[in-house]
């Protein structure tokens, strides 16, 4: 069985960090382009930040430009995005999802939701106060 579980949310002020982590099971997210979303109240879901396991190409969304990172260990097989400088706008659900990767998968195209991702996580929730 697939799962994406991500874990590390939580109720911040503004200017603090927090790292979400994604830990995949039933897949090796060598073979998946994974990335971070987020969805606020009455918003749809956006792409933050996603990456290509076989180039290491990120992409970041405008918003998330200078202040995120995502990384991963492949010893875990876990994804990270480690969130500096956080600002109220930032709250959200955040969500981990993954796409089997074909020559025309893209770190861009994730995080664009070209094509639908093959999973999803649960989701963790992000808050931050002013």
């Amino acid at each position: 069985q697939v799962q994406l579980v991500e874990s590390g949310g939580g109720l911040v002020q503004a200017g603090e960090s927090l790292t979400l982590s994604c830990v995949a099971s039933g897949l090796s997210l060598e073979y998946y382009a994974v990335g971070w979303f987020r969805q606020a109240p009455g918003k749809e879901r956006e792409g933050v930040s996603c990456l290509n396991t076989k180039t290491a190409v990120t992409y970041y969304a405008d918003a998330a430009k200078g202040r995120f990172a995502i990384s991963r260990d492949r010893t875990t097989d876990t994804v990270f995005l480690r969130m500096d400088g956080l600002k109220p706008e930032d709250t959200g659900v955040y969500y981990c999802a993954a796409e089997f990767r074909t020559a025309r998968t893209s770190a861009r195209s994730l995080c664009d939701l070209t094509w639908p991702p093959d999973y999803w996580g649960q989701g963790t929730q992000v808050t931050v106060s002013s």
